[in-house]
């Protein structure tokens, strides 16, 4: 059964400082339980988060952790950034982003469920986001890893690119990134560049993965920095 569309979708990212790691490893695995008790939650994931270059280890970036949350309403989205869970985090971070998100087009499947619903797509102006996750499989990865820098390098150059992170729920075979345009417009072209285009058109083949996602949503707003700036500015 297809879910309902959110009525918001939070972002949270948190930068926190070497001596607070040790802290953020015990967090991301006390703070499952008590993210799927809020009031008005339908579905969470707690992230680490890279550079998304090659989506290997060595992407990792220990000192930046996140959480992706999806919420019946509006008032328990807000009402959650007054609890134990954001507090901690904040309590430690040195920056902190949240971004809030509106799907307009989403297909595929997060840990068996459509998260963002079916949103009819629709025309957006101003800045979006995409989101893309995947499970990986483990005899294809190694193709995988092959096929990704060149794919990395065109984003990154990406006319219209405001910001991109990897993301995943594990250092490796649950990869993901989240990244943020200007513009509908700039999204659409990166999609069609042909580094993009090739990998997309090789993925049904070499059956890199057993379950994936892509997302898009219409930017709502911000609150905080991302790696120095405010990447809506």
């Amino acid at each position: 059964m297809t879910e309902p569309v959110p009525a918001l979708v939070t972002l949270h990212l948190w930068r926190i400082p070497p001596a607070a790691v040790p802290a953020a490893l015990v967090r991301m695995g006390r703070d499952r339980g008590r993210v799927r008790r809020t009031p008005g939650l339908r579905f969470a994931k707690l992230l680490g988060t890279g550079d998304g270059r090659t989506f290997t280890v060595r992407d990792a970036d220990p000192l930046r952790w996140g959480l992706l949350a999806t919420w019946v309403t509006v008032e328990a989205a807000r009402a959650f950034e007054q609890s134990a869970v954001v507090r901690a985090w904040e309590s430690d971070a040195h920056e902190s982003f949240r971004i809030d998100l509106r799907p307009v087009a989403s297909r595929g499947r997060w840990s068996g469920r459509e998260p963002f619903g079916a949103p009819t797509p629709v025309r957006t102006d101003g800045p979006v986001a995409a989101l893309t996750r995947a499970r990986l499989r483990a005899a294809s990865a190694p193709g995988f890893w092959r096929a990704v820098p060149p794919v990395s390098a065109d984003l990154n150059a990406q006319p219209g690119l405001r910001a991109a992170i990897g993301i995943g729920e594990a250092p490796v075979g649950l990869q993901g990134t989240f990244s943020l345009w200007e513009s509908a417009t700039a999204l659409r072209a990166f999609a069609a560049a042909d580094a993009h285009a090739a990998v997309v058109a090789r993925t049904a083949p070499e059956r890199w993965y057993t379950e994936e996602l892509f997302a898009r949503f219409a930017v709502l707003g911000s609150a905080g920095t991302l790696d120095g700036r405010d990447p809506l500015a």
